[in-house]
């Protein structure tokens, strides 16, 4: 193979890049020293690599984590799990993609944003010619919303019966279907807070501590004593 990705260099020891930039930190990549691996990881690793889905792959994380090692378990989890990524910096990686080729991984992640800048440029220029002779769609549905188009209108005299201007009664009946729309919701929503509210209402007062209830105190009464008189 004359070219291939996510290979490279740090220092002395070969290396896989899982991503060529870790997110909120683009001046860091996340990688494997190749060389550590055991075959279990090593041979799948290297074959993924070397598949269509590793090349095609923007980074080789979601390439690895849809493959797996000898042994049946997801390589990328395998690598997590074993310790064996380390974060180190974009600008201490050569990346090696042939023989007699090589390129700062730094150098290669701006090359790559330019790339895609330029692309998503070149996408909204092809856009943009594509509807040349024809109204921008945000142009047509601002014009249906009366927002723009209808300040330079002829407006009809007063008392005249001039035919009103088709553009502004179909202008006219989108607006009153939305403000009909609008109030129906407005409406049910309206319906289901009252709703909730009385719920609510009922709800606090169950919940509210019923007062106590009032006793009377019972009259102690005692035996009035009664003296028999002596007979005399």
């Amino acid at each position: 193979m004359s070219f291939l990705r996510h290979v490279g260099k740090h220092g002395d020891r070969k290396i896989a890049v899982i991503f060529r930039q870790v997110p909120n930190e683009e001046h860091m990549c996340l990688v494997t020293y190749t060389q550590l691996l055991n075959q279990n990881i090593h041979d799948p690793l290297m074959a993924t690599i070397e598949s269509d889905i590793g090349q095609n792959s923007e980074q080789l994380a979601d390439a690895i984590n849809r493959q797996y090692t000898k042994s049946g378990e997801r390589i990328l989890q395998v690598l997590h799990s074993e310790g064996m990524l380390k974060k180190i910096r974009t600008q201490d990686v050569i990346m090696t993609p042939g023989p007699n080729t090589s390129i700062r991984l730094d150098e290669l992640n701006k090359i790559l944003t330019e790339m895609a800048a330029g692309a998503d440029a070149t996408r909204k220029l092809a856009e943009a010619d594509s509807s040349l002779g024809m109204q921008a769609p945000d142009d047509v549905r601002r014009r249906k919303e009366g927002l723009i188009g209808d300040q330079n209108r002829p407006m009809p005299s007063a008392g005249t019966n001039a035919p009103a201007d088709p553009n502004m009664a179909m202008n006219d009946e989108v607006l009153m279907n939305d403000f009909m729309a609008q109030a129906s919701r407005m409406e049910s929503e309206a319906a289901g807070l009252i709703a909730e509210s009385k719920r609510l209402m009922k709800e606090a007062k169950a919940m509210m501590p019923k007062p106590a209830k009032k006793t009377t105190a019972k009259k102690k009464t005692t035996a009035k004593k009664t003296t028999r008189k002596a007979k005399a």
